[in-house]
């Protein structure tokens, strides 16, 4: 499954592409408690069709009434003035919602939440399919957007960077799909790799075993049969990149680890007890040369403290905690690496209670 943004943008350049009307809407501002972040994307065809969201749905379905002939074919002729149910051409425009608290209750922002967007009309098909294109093949992207006259520019994007709103130019940057490898086909593998892809991720799963291949059976997954260290080296690891290993067997785990460690991968993490993972730490550290620092990215036991004792639960809260890293939430474990990094009174990181038994 891809990202949102990849899907809303490949929609739109669906629609574009049959000569549909359609707007590119962008959250640029939030005041107070927004749903969503400043830039969210959604898009509109005149259809009345919607994909991505700026909102909870209230305010979605206000610019459906607004730009969708669905609405028009029935209440155009009740239309209040200024409304037109149809997506016009021109420049973009900005639209505030929540000013009052009226209108925040009525458009489901809470605690009176302000949000503005800016609306860009009917896009250029070719300019979003190249930014599509892009996307698809792993560059990070930047999209400028002069708003006095709508012309977009596409440049290349070295890193993640905040929405810009000057006044005069919209700049967004979209990143490729996060992937996350996956070492092991196991039944735990396969729950993972589910959640995974319904959060947005590009999965790969790796498994030279072929009894445990041979019982895969989650569809959108590539499943690859090299050793796992080979693997990360071919996957070309980046900071939007995750690697998991899940077999307990050290001569698939280790170096593979090992590899993605020297990466930019934002999560490495291995499954299994405490003492498991110490004598992951031990091995590498006599075996491999590897010391306490050179460690201290490699996460497990994995996952968020749940109490989970099932592999779908197990899943749960790894992918939780995936997640959380992604989106830059502290976890109790990287507190204490700090602390203990800053004290220089531990030389391994604490870790969450063990949920597996291996």
């Amino acid at each position: 499954m891809e990202n949102l943004d990849v899907t809303v943008l490949r929609t739109l350049q669906g629609w574009r592409e049959q000569g549909r009307r359609a707007l590119l809407a962008t959250v640029v501002r939030t005041w107070g408690s927004s749903p969503r972040p400043v830039g969210s994307i959604m898009a509109l065809c005149e259809t009345g069709a919607v994909v991505g969201s700026v909102s909870g749905g209230c305010i979605e379905d206000d610019l459906i009434y607004r730009y969708s002939r669905a609405h028009g074919a029935v209440q155009g002729s009740e239309a209040p003035p200024g409304i037109t149910h149809e997506i016009p051409d021109g420049t973009p425009e900005r639209v505030k919602y929540g000013v009052s608290a009226d209108e925040a209750h009525r458009f489901g922002l809470p605690c009176g939440g302000t949000l503005e967007l800016v609306l860009e009309f009917n896009p250029d098909a070719a300019s979003i399919a190249a930014l599509v294109l892009s996307l698809a093949g792993g560059q990070m992207m930047e999209r400028r957007t002069e708003l006095a006259t709508g012309r977009v520019t596409l440049r290349a994007a070295q890193a993640p960077a905040s929405l810009i709103d000057d006044g005069k130019v919209l700049s967004n940057t979209f990143g490729p799909e996060y992937r996350m490898l996956l070492i092991g086909a196991g039944q735990l593998t396969e729950y993972l790799a589910t959640m995974a892809l319904f959060s947005g991720f590009a999965v790969t799963v790796c498994d030279p075993r072929e009894e445990y291949r041979t019982a895969w059976a989650v569809p959108g997954v590539t499943l690859v049969t090299e050793m796992p260290d080979d693997v990360v080296r071919e996957f070309h690891v980046d900071r939007r990149s995750c690697v998991i290993a899940l077999t307990h067997d050290p001569k698939l785990d280790d170096l593979a680890l090992l590899e993605a460690l020297e990466t930019e991968a934002f999560y490495v993490g291995a499954i299994g007890s405490r003492r498991n993972n110490e004598a992951r730490h031990a091995r590498m550290i006599e075996h491999f040369d590897q010391t306490p620092e050179s460690l201290a990215r490699l996460r497990g036991p994995i996952g968020i403290y749940i109490g989970s004792k099932t592999p779908p639960e197990i899943a749960v809260s790894i992918m939780a905690e995936v997640l959380a890293v992604k989106n830059g939430v502290p976890l109790p474990r990287d507190m204490d690496v700090a602390s203990a990094k800053n004290s220089r009174e531990a030389s391994v990181p604490s870790a969450p209670t063990c949920f597996v038994t291996p």
